[in-house]
């Protein structure tokens, strides 16, 4: 049996799914997967708490948080350090503190794709974030973002089904760029990958337009001028996302790879295919 644990800290798109795509129809044997996590939050204290998760004795664990050069999820790393860890966040995008994370024996996946809400007070409420997360999931399950995840945390499931362990496991070391991220998405039709390699490329824009707002302005109107720009960007993304997959479906060339209860990968493209 092999023991997955997720640590989540604040909140990626991303983080709403990546403990359940092993596993998606709740039939895979091999593996048990648990979740600690600490809520919207991400600073030291929080990060001190995941301690006590380490009783559960996890094979290896995936911490994915923002910006994972913030003292919450640092605080985090130095925690678990001792224990094989892969890190999933939006950040850093400099090669120097990717290269510094490979040198300290973590692995990681660098989402730049993954976007950055419009977290203000004046602009953002549960009704705001959570339509804005459901926009960002459409564009990384759609455009190739979940895929390259599963595979890559397949990889590591199977070296420790294969008897590895510890340092001896191979972990990834990813820079996630949006041409990088389309070619797992399995498209056929040019023009539909097209689209969404265009709906990557927009998300990874609306952090550069939602930061200043975040960060930078003061003046109310400025603030949620901006921040609505940004998420208004993010659903035109999804939409390119849908419109991309819809392209597949009228083709009837949707890529599909569900997984065995062996965990082994399968494949199907047209509807009526049994997965092989």
């Amino acid at each position: 049996m092999v023991n997955i644990g997720f640590i989540k800290m604040g909140n990626l798109g991303m983080s709403q799914v990546i403990n359940l795509i092993q596993d998606e129809i709740a039939a895979r044997e091999g593996i048990t997967v648990r979740v600690f996590g600490t809520g919207a939050k991400m600073g030291p204290a929080d990060a001190a708490d995941t301690e006590s998760f380490k009783q559960w004795n996890a094979d290896f664990v995936v911490i994915i948080s923002p910006n994972a050069a913030a003292p919450g999820p640092t605080a985090a790393r130095e925690i678990w350090k001792d224990v094989p860890c892969i890190v999933v966040s939006d950040g850093p995008t400099k090669k120097e503190a990717r290269e510094a994370f490979e040198q300290e024996g973590f692995g990681y996946i660098i989402l730049p794709v993954d976007p950055l809400i419009g977290a203000k007070r004046e602009f953002l409420d549960p009704v705001e974030m959570a339509s804005f997360n459901s926009d960002a999931m459409k564009v990384l399950s759609i455009c190739g973002v979940v895929r390259l995840i599963q595979e890559e945390l397949d990889k590591v499931t199977e070296q420790v089904a294969s008897g590895k362990s510890g340092k001896d496991l191979e972990l990834p070391h990813i820079f996630a760029k949006p041409e990088k991220c389309v070619e797992h998405a399995g498209f056929a039709n040019p023009y539909a990958k097209a689209k969404a390699l265009a709906a990557l490329h927009m998300a990874e824009k609306v952090a550069q337009v939602n930061f200043p707002a975040c960060f930078m302005l003061k003046e109310i109107d400025q603030v949620c001028l901006t921040a609505a720009a940004g998420h208004e960007i993010m659903g035109a993304a999804a939409q390119l996302a849908t419109q991309a997959r819809e392209i597949e479906k009228s083709n009837d060339t949707v890529f599909r790879q569900p997984h065995a209860k062996s965990g082994a990968l399968l494949k199907k493209v047209r509807l009526y295919e049994k997965p092989e």
